[in-house]
Formats: C-alpha cells, sequence, structure tokens
C-alpha cells in the first residue's frame, strides 16, 4: 500500500461550490492514499496577504513531508504560471504571485520550480499531477524547471521609530479579533521597559497587555499577543472589529512614553 501523503489546501475557492471536491478528487484519481488538511477555502479572493498569513502560522505543526497548495488568485495574468517549492522538509505548490515570498523571506529562486505539464492542462490536473510526483518520490528538481520570473512581493511592515510604532491591521479572525502586524520580540524591544500607550481609534489607549481574555471584565476591551506572537486587539466576548469599527488595513498607532 501507498504511503500516506498528507496534503493541505488553502484556497479562495469558498465552500458553496463545487471546485474543493473537484480539486480533490483530481488528486486522488493520481495518487489514492492522500489525507487532506483544509486549512481554509474562505481567504478573501486574491487575497494573498492572507493566505501567506494562515501558512505562517500552520505549516509548523505540519510534519516533514507536508504538501501544501496554496490556490490563492490563481489566474493574475494571462499568461499565470504555477510553481513548486521544497522549504523546511515540507513542499509548497501555488501559483507564481508572490504568495510564497510573503511566507518566507528567504527563497532562492534559483530552488523554484516551475510546474509545467504542457499545453491544456486544468488547475487541478496541474496541482494533481505534482502531488502525485513528488508523493512518489520524484526529486522536486525533476519536476520542472527553474522558473525564470520568480515573484516577489514585500510584505506590510510597521513603522519603527525609537518612540512609536506604527503598526498595521493584518487580519480580523474569526471571532472579530483585530490581529496586527506587530510581534511580541519587536514589541519587547521597542518597549524597552517603558509605558505604552495603543491607540486604535479615537478613544482611551490600551496601556497594558493582558495574558489572557479573562483577564479583564466582558465587553472591556484589551490587548494581548496571541499564540502566533502577533498583537490582538479584542474585547472580552464581544466582537471587537465590529464593535471598535476596525477594519483590515488600518493603522495602529503604538506610543512609548
Amino acid at each position: 500500500m501507498s504511503q500516506m501523503q498528507i496534503v493541505s489546501l488553502t484556497t479562495d475557492f469558498g465552500i458553496a461550490d463545487y471546485f474543493v471536491a473537484d480539486l480533490k478528487a483530481s488528486i486522488l484519481t493520481q495518487y489514492a492514499a492522500v489525507q487532506f488538511v483544509d486549512v481554509s477555502h474562505e481567504i478573501a479572493s486574491h487575497d494573498i496577504m492572507q493566505a501567506a498569513y494562515y501558512i505562517q502560522n500552520v505549516k509548523k505543526s505540519f510534519p516533514v513531508g507536508t504538501i501544501h497548495i496554496v490556490a490563492v488568485y490563481n489566474y493574475y495574468s494571462e499568461k499565470s504560471k504555477f510553481v513548486a517549492i521544497e522549504m523546511e522538509g515540507q513542499y509548497f505548490l501555488g501559483p507564481n504571485n508572490g504568495v510564497f515570498s510573503l511566507v518566507f523571506n528567504n527563497i532562492d529562486p534559483s530552488k523554484v520550480r516551475e510546474i509545467d505539464f504542457g499545453e491544456g492542462m486544468s488547475l487541478t490536473q496541474i496541482f494533481s499531477n505534482a502531488v502525485a510526483l513528488i508523493s512518489n518520490g520524484i526529486p522536486i528538481e525533476d519536476i520542472g524547471p527553474v522558473i525564470e520570473d520568480f515573484q516577489s512581493k514585500l510584505p506590510i511592515s510597521p513603522v519603527i521609530t525609537p518612540s512609536q510604532i506604527r503598526a498595521t491591521i493584518l487580519h480580523i479572525d474569526h471571532f472579530n479579533n483585530a490581529v496586527i502586524n506587530i510581534t511580541k520580540d519587536q514589541f519587547d524591544r521597542i518597549k524597552d521597559g517603558r509605558q505604552f500607550e495603543i491607540y486604535y481609534k479615537q478613544t482611551d489607549p490600551i496601556r497594558e497587555i493582558s495574558n489572557h481574555y479573562g483577564e479583564v471584565a466582558v465587553g472591556e476591551v484589551l490587548a494581548l499577543f496571541d499564540s502566533t506572537g502577533y498583537l490582538v486587539i479584542a474585547i472580552n466576548m464581544e466582537r471587537a472589529s465590529d464593535q471598535l469599527n476596525l477594519i483590515k488595513n488600518e493603522t495602529i498607532q503604538i506610543n512609548f512614553i
């Protein structure tokens, strides 16, 4: 019996249509011994930043040899290309639209392979053929040629000065919490023992970092660092984004006193 191959799926396909089932069926037809893990099929259409954020936070939980398919913003140009990358002992398949440069900042373009199995291949066939080859032990170097124009995007980074951080809301999660693109390490380094004020609207700032949601009363605003290490603005037992009118890409200002 073939060895079970773990394949994670992150797409902007949604769940109302047949697209996810079609992709899974195509993969199973090529290599039946697959265990699928659905990371998300609700990535906002074409949002490679959100897709990269999800992959950054889940890849560490998967074993060596996992294949990650990131099918987001697949047709970004008239001649869209697809790539295969081996990083940290895992494989990443997806469109050449910059998404993987947002997941990893150290990709060697000479190691990125183009997935090209000839004219007329559908998206599902491209991915399923690549999964079958990798699952059967074919080295990634033999899957396709080095891609000539590997696309790279710059992540939205916080603006940091000795007395201030201007950060950005990079994600609104399922619980309506606002995830900010500042890590605990960055925050602690700039804070350097000082007091601080987190301004998120024309309201009173947050002046403490909580360790968990229950440290404040129900309905009270708080800030904490979540399990991924990012700063989060939330309301205990309420929906922070809705109630505070926080939206993705909005600026959050942190002053150090």
